[in-house]
């Protein structure tokens, strides 16, 4: 990038002129590791980032409106990593980002059984783990984060159904178990896993799963669960870097909870109507989300438990 660089500098220059707002820089798409047609070797990477750092700062002198630099996109391979961010070194990346594609090709034929095998999405906490593990090492450098987020290739049969969402949430849900801070669904339209309907623009049954802070999720298909549960505050003083996966919580004397139950209309899990609290999520006649859906986002921090039986 050194010796290529006027292009990036003549791209950012240009969003200064238009009075862009710019949250963030990154370094190609999918270079890391074996690399997605194309990879750069890490040492290289990491010299480039530099380069993208100094531009950065260059043009955006002012540290309150100065673009963070992520890096490196794409997906995690331990030792690439570890140069990366040695090379690299501190002050330079704002936050490290990597991918998760861990259903495979959309195309595959047993996709709905990987969705509610727990052991197959269990798979993934190594990856998860290694990467908090590799940001751990480098602190105060780098913070964690996704730029992209999917569970497949593009599982245009699968990923605006139902079942989708036993993989979604429970991925957000490790995420944040591994202390990952910000993720990006790769699509909220267009491509084969969006959260709308790219034709309609009607929400598909993940946009309904947004926002829950707890989340159950049934994977049996013959078995039913009791949950009795008190609301909680997590302590942090209480979590140690080394036992992120398990957290410890302290239950307080708060009576009052809301609940909301996601299921599959008549039960068919591949089907694209969603039920809340037994009740429909269908757009009305112009087409806007529910207004009593829509007042959701605004209550006051409630306790929310969302069940998918």
């Amino acid at each position: 990038m050194d010796r290529n660089s006027q292009n990036a500098r003549d791209f950012m220059k240009y969003t200064i002129s238009r009075g862009y707002k710019v949250d963030s820089y990154e370094f190609g798409n999918q270079l890391s590791g074996a690399g997605m047609g194309a990879r750069v070797e890490a040492e290289q990477y990491g010299k480039d980032v530099i380069v993208l750092k100094n531009m950065v700062k260059d043009l955006h002198p002012d540290p309150k409106t100065q673009p963070k630099v992520l890096g490196p996109s794409g997906f995690y391979d331990e030792k690439w990593f570890n140069v990366f961010l040695e090379v690299s070194g501190q002050g330079v990346v704002d936050g490290v980002t990597h991918h998760i594609y861990n259903l495979g090709p959309g195309d595959g034929l047993n996709l709905i059984t990987k969705i509610q095998d727990p052991s197959y999405l269990n798979q993934v906490a190594q990856t998860y783990r290694g990467v908090f593990n590799i940001v751990n090492k480098f602190k105060p450098q780098s913070s964690l984060g996704f730029n992209l987020w999917s569970s497949s290739y593009g599982a245009k049969d699968v990923s605006p159904t139902f079942a989708d969402g036993f993989w979604y949430f429970d991925q957000l849900g490790m995420a944040s178990t591994y202390n990952h801070k910000v993720f990006c669904r790769q699509t909220l339209i267009g491509g084969n896993y969006a959260l709308l309907n790219t034709t309609t623009f009607i929400p598909n049954p993940d946009y309904y799963g947004l926002g829950f802070c707890i989340i159950f999720i049934n994977l049996s298909k013959d078995s039913s669960f009791d949950v009795t549960l008190s609301s909680y505050e997590h302590h942090r003083r209480n979590l140690r870097s080394t036992d992120v996966a398990k957290p410890n919580f302290e239950f307080t004397s708060h009576l009052n909870r809301e609940e909301y139950h996601l299921t599959a209309l008549g039960g068919d899990i591949q089907g694209q109507i969603v039920l809340l609290n037994d009740v429909s999520m269908v757009p009305t006649d112009t087409f806007d989300i529910p207004r009593w859906i829509q007042s959701l986002s605004m209550l006051p921090h409630p306790s929310r438990l969302l069940l998918i039986p």
